[in-house]
């Protein structure tokens, strides 16, 4: 079972260690996108650091919110082709 509690997860953006509280889920979806967009998480971590707003929280809200979007766009997408 997929725990709920988020994890300590450790990234490197542009050569500085740094990590993200972040739940199972949202980690192993984050690891697909970055698998299917054949980039490495670090590199996808740091596309999303550079986009974000930082007043709208941190870094693993912000790949919460990629994941959740990017999953929502391909439902959307599905759901055109019927």
């Amino acid at each position: 079972m997929t725990k709920l509690k988020p994890k300590k997860r450790s990234l490197t953006l542009n050569g500085h260690r740094t990590s993200v509280s972040i739940e199972d889920r949202f980690w192993t979806a984050f690891l697909g996108i970055a698998k299917q967009r054949n980039m490495g998480i670090n590199e996808l971590a740091a596309e999303i650091d550079t986009t974000r707003d930082p007043f709208d929280g941190g870094l693993a809200s912000a790949i919460r919110d990629y994941v959740l979007t990017w999953y929502m766009t391909q439902a959307d997408g599905q759901s055109h082709q019927d």
